[in-house]
């Protein structure tokens, strides 16, 4: 297991750089902290099967708990910080945490969730004092450094990002092996499709918190590469980091890219990229013009992969794959893919090639269950094929076994008995110009049954009018059918999304019930 193999033999390699305070950890430190972690989490009782949860900023002592979770035996869960006090404290009594770490740049939201969980056994604070917690750095700093001859392997239990509701623990079964020189984490295979060794540079710009951030830092360290850790996404200093740790591996959502392209083009060209070997995207389907725009511009090394927090399965499509069936999020069945594709409709029937439905996975061998949930855990499985499983996207395959996606069943607009995809409207409408966000949906209609309206946040600077209105409407109508277009668009000041770029639905609905109570809808 990372970080011993590295420590032992390049023990000043850096395991993590953060890129704003300059603050550098290394194999032996990060693999000397890992150590004491474990045999603090031994000593109070916190063994195989347990739980602890991190709340906690990009800070580079995520990695210390981390590894010292994974060569305990333990479940690790990372909880949004952007959640309100209940939220993030429903996250820490549902995990079962025993142990919960946090940031002491978070004192006040840790504070404030100490009554609302009353089940946490230990609370421990980093980076400086948090009332009602004690100094992790002084709990750990006299423990010894020596493995624990037992290392049971533990595993990381992410929440969902409660898009539609509350959040739920998605827990994969323990393995029962022992810590090893690797993680064996199956993502391994994919990060090496993509390149990543133990040259690598790996720069992070998201949340710790979210599943791809952390596993494919926890991935680049395996490998022994180093992690360029942000405390958040800016554009230009994205650009400006690239350059200056000569960064090979980075990963993005699709709004990083969008708003990489509204850089001025002067500042684009400000800055050296050529350390760039691949640039991973993934968490939302990337609209064709916005891919093809940033690939005119650092080249042919835009990988996409296709998964979910669930690990249920997974595609990855090359950039030369893409630009020849471009929308397309690629294949299953190849090398560092998990599970085969396929394609159902309601009643679990599989359908051909280019027919829309929701998407399976099938993979032998593998299981995993939302925590406390076994509804939820049901209806992800296919009501008749074994190991077959789904989070609830749709999409259809072309006749070469390529994957599009077309939006979740969940959002999917019913208008006058035909299927309308938000997705395919909101990539259109991410181009003009004029706008920074937008979110399609659904809104009841006496005669059609839902009609297609569009909730935009405008760019900085610019205001809605009736004029704006015509003018993104007749945008969509020259790329789209008419009947996909929206009908009406509301400006709205921000839009609700996690800060990985998925749109909350559930605010977005309670923002759009309060445009119906002011008397907006027409």
């Amino acid at each position: 297991m990372y970080p011993g193999r590295y420590a032992a033999t390049d023990p000043d390699r850096p395991a993590v750089y953060e890129a704003t305070s300059g603050r550098t950890l290394t194999y032996r430190q990060l693999e000397d902290a890992s150590v004491r972690l474990a045999h603090w989490l031994r000593a109070h009782g916190v063994g195989v099967g347990d739980h602890i949860a991190v709340i906690t900023v990009n800070d580079a002592t995520v990695f210390e708990l981390y590894w010292g979770a994974m060569r305990s035996g333990v479940y690790i869960t990372l909880v949004n910080t952007h959640l309100a006090p209940a939220e993030a404290a429903y996250i820490v009594d549902d995990c079962d945490a025993k142990v919960l770490v946090v940031a002491a740049q978070l004192a006040e939201l840790a504070e404030e969730i100490v009554p609302l969980t009353p089940n946490v056994i230990h609370r421990l604070a980093f980076g400086g004092p948090v009332p009602g917690h004690l100094h992790y750095e002084d709990e750990v700093a006299d423990l010894p450094v020596t493995p624990p001859a037992d290392q049971p392997r533990g595993s990381d239990m992410l929440y969902s990002s409660g898009t539609t509701g509350r959040p739920k623990g998605i827990k994969p079964a323990l393995t029962g092996a022992q810590v090893g020189d690797e993680p064996g984490s199956p993502l391994l295979k994919q990060v090496r499709q993509f390149g990543f060794d133990e040259t690598s540079v790996y720069l992070s710009p998201a949340p710790i918190y979210h599943a791809a951030p952390l596993r494919y830092s926890a991935s680049t360290q395996a490998l022994g590469g180093t992690v360029v850790l942000m405390d958040r996404f800016d554009p230009e200093r994205s650009l400006e980091y690239i350059e200056r740790y000569r960064v090979t591996h980075t990963q993005w959502v699709p709004t990083h890219f969008v708003r990489l392209l509204k850089l001025p083009r002067e500042v684009r060209e400000r800055y050296d990229l050529s350390s760039m070997k691949c640039a991973v995207h993934s968490a939302a389907p990337c609209p064709v013009e916005v891919k093809q725009e940033l690939m005119r511009w650092w080249g042919e090394i835009v990988y996409e992969y296709y998964s979910a927090t669930e690990a249920i399965g997974n595609t990855h499509v090359t950039p030369q794959e893409w630009l020849g069936k471009p929308g397309t999020v690629g294949k299953t069945g190849g090398p560092g893919t998990l599970g085969l594709a396929r394609i159902c409709d309601s009643s679990g029937r599989r359908l051909p090639a280019g027919e829309i439905g929701t998407v399976y996975f099938e993979r032998p061998d593998f299981s995993f269950e939302y925590h406390k949930d076994p509804d939820k855990t049901a209806s992800t499985r296919h009501p008749f094929e074994e190991n077959w499983f789904t989070t609830g996207d749709l999409g259809y395959l072309d006749d070469e076994g390529y994957l599009f996606l077309t939006g979740r069943d969940k959002f999917t607009i019913i208008s006058g008995g035909v299927n309308i995809y938000p997705q395919e409207i909101e990539n259109v409408l991410t181009l003009h110009p004029l706008v920074a966000d937008v979110a399609v949906v659904g809104v009841p209609d006496d005669d059609r049954g839902e009609r297609v309206e569009a909730f935009v946040q405008l760019a900085a600077g610019e205001t809605g009018s009736e004029e704006t209105e015509r003018d993104i409407i007749a945008f969509c109508q020259e790329r789209l059918s008419r009947f996909k277009c929206p009908r009406y668009v509301r400006f709205v000041d921000a839009l609700p999304r996690t800060p990985t770029g998925k749109m909350v639905k559930g605010q977005l609905r309670e923002l759009i019930a309060g445009y119906a109570d002011a008397g907006a809808t027409r």
